[in-house]
């Protein structure tokens, strides 16, 4: 990712997984997870928090 301050503007590789957030005018960018969930919070039209989880696969594992 490449950001232009002076120009307001982000180059991005559409090649890569991801999920991008602006807020004003900063870029966020959310990476992938191997697995689980992102859950947008919204608060009067902008990106309040992001609740991350995670799922863990019961495979026999002894502890977790």
């Amino acid at each position: 990712m490449t950001v232009n301050v002076e120009k307001m503007t982000a180059e991005i590789d559409l090649m890569e997984s991801a999920v991008y957030i602006v807020k004003d005018g900063r870029l966020t960018k959310v990476t992938a997870k191997q697995h689980g969930q992102d859950l947008i919070i919204w608060k009067n039209g902008q990106v309040l928090d992001i609740d991350r989880s995670e799922r863990v696969r019961i495979e026999g594992q002894d502890v977790i």
